[in-house]
């Protein structure tokens, strides 16, 4: 009855159409979620391999973020935060920027999700130089095949022909340079081995040069820097050759750019650090946060920003940075995300991330028995696995045949969900999953990605 009306009525985001109206396709149905496991209307549970999609850190049904909410909602539910405060905010913007362990980030903007981050992000950075004496800064330089969110002005910096060439006649004009992709660099020379392609590569690390040119040509008329530090997640979980992130953030500010870091996806314990740019020595102009700020209960984001651009925007009336959003601040997002942080920081979460990774790394010789596997990567708790046609030429699937696709959907029938960009298949889950949990998981993609590549 559910998927009949959900069928009938509603419209999903990232799902190709006809084939989810399909009259022999049956939508999973989720009612419930415990822990790692999600729980359909049949009863039936399975592990959520990619932590419903990338928010959900703490599992489901946590006790804790569960009784914070509860606690908040007997007081207040959500009041504007235009010319008022409110007795949360103030503290989770204290706490975020004391775990950015940054003396230079202190001030924090909130908004709705991570597009909304980066947009704020990109627009103070826009705004700050047109009225401190820069205007000509209006270039924003990012990486090819990026994602930052599906507002125009993300979008706008994403490059992101899959999800938004129909709309490239609305975004205003960003550069971009190749992505450091050691698995399909033009530049790498080696041959294909059974092992992350980071870890072979030979190059002459020509994706930096690419960089400093690319700053070079604009001169003095670059804004900023834009980069998911370390992984671009919906780019293809694409993991940066170690120093990447430093050396291009230093190209950056020497150009006199801001550095804008997505770390959407990236923080919050995902790769190794609370956030991933602490793993290399940057300090970042603005910080885009949001996914797992709550655990994956509500909407709510943070632009973390260092103090000389607040200090941009004092004066006249007219300095003022006219953004926002309705639920800003709103304090039921602010309870959960302060109880999130609290697990976060916890010894016993330290704990599970760090069991979560060695899992992984146990894992890679599972995935590297199978034909069409091209290259296994991981960063802390993030395990991607690019599947291919032609493991020597690392030739891929027609896209046509959707492939990615095809595994997750046969990963199912046992007991994993999660969903791949393109070929490439994700195992991201909750912090709350066991060594057990993580060798499920990766015996059921092993299994799907048999079961689909090798009848082919």
């Amino acid at each position: 009855m559910i998927a009949e009306l959900d069928k009938k009525y509603l419209w999903h985001p990232f799902t190709p159409t006809d084939l989810w109206l399909a009259e022999d396709y049956r939508p999973v149905v989720i009612v419930g979620g415990e822990k790692s496991w999600l729980i359909d209307e049949q009863g039936n549970r399975y592990l959520d391999g990619n932590s419903s999609i990338w928010t959900n850190i703490h599992g489901h049904c946590n006790a804790a973020i569960n009784g914070a909410i509860k606690l908040q909602l007997d007081k207040i539910a959500h009041s504007s935060f235009l010319g008022l405060t409110n007795d949360l905010a103030p503290i989770l913007g204290k706490r975020l920027v004391e775990l950015g362990a940054n003396d230079e980030l202190t001030r924090c903007f909130f908004s709705d999700d991570g597009a909304t981050a980066i947009e704020a992000a990109l627009k103070i950075t826009y705004q700050y130089f047109e009225q401190n004496g820069q205007p000509q800064r209006k270039k924003f330089i990012s990486l090819s095949a990026g994602y930052h969110g599906d507002t125009v002005g993300a979008m706008s910096v994403g490059h992101s022909k899959l999800f938004h060439h129909c709309y490239k006649n609305m975004l205003f004009e960003s550069d971009e340079v190749m992505s450091p992709y050691c698995y399909r660099c033009p530049f790498n020379k080696a041959k294909p081995q059974k092992a992350d392609a980071r870890t072979y590569v030979q190059c002459g690390r020509e994706c930096l040069s690419l960089v400093e040119k690319k700053f070079d040509a604009n001169g003095d008329r670059t804004a900023a820097w834009v980069i998911e530090p370390r992984v671009q997640g919906a780019a293809g979980f694409i993991m940066h050759p170690e120093g990447y992130l430093q050396q291009s953030c230093a190209v950056a500010q020497s150009h006199g750019a801001m550095v804008i870091l997505d770390e959407v996806m990236t923080g919050f314990g995902r790769t190794g650090e609370l956030f991933a740019w602490q793993k290399e020595q940057v300090s970042p102009d603005l910080v885009a946060l949001a996914k797992g700020i709550t655990g994956g209960y509500l909407p709510l984001a943070a632009t973390l920003v260092k103090e000389k651009l607040f200090d941009g925007f004092r004066g006249e009336v007219s300095r003022t940075f006219f953004h926002g959003h309705s639920y800003t601040g709103n304090q039921l997002g602010c309870a959960a995300a302060l109880a999130s942080l609290d697990l976060l920081i916890d010894a016993d979460g330290e704990r599970a991330r760090k069991d979560i990774e060695a899992a992984f790394r146990a894992a890679h010789e599972r995935f590297w028995q199978l034909t069409h596997v091209g290259d296994v990567r991981q960063e802390g708790c993030i395990l991607a696995v690019e599947v291919v046609k032609d493991f020597a030429t690392r030739g891929a699937f027609d896209a046509k045949l959707r492939i990615g696709a095809r595994i997750c959907e046969a990963a199912q029938k046992y007991g994993l969900l999660t969903r791949p960009v393109g070929d490439v298949l994700l195992l991201m889950p909750p912090y709350t999953t066991t060594k057990d949990e993580v060798n499920l998981m990766v015996g059921a993609l092993c299994r799907a990605i048999a079961e689909v590549t090798e009848n082919l």
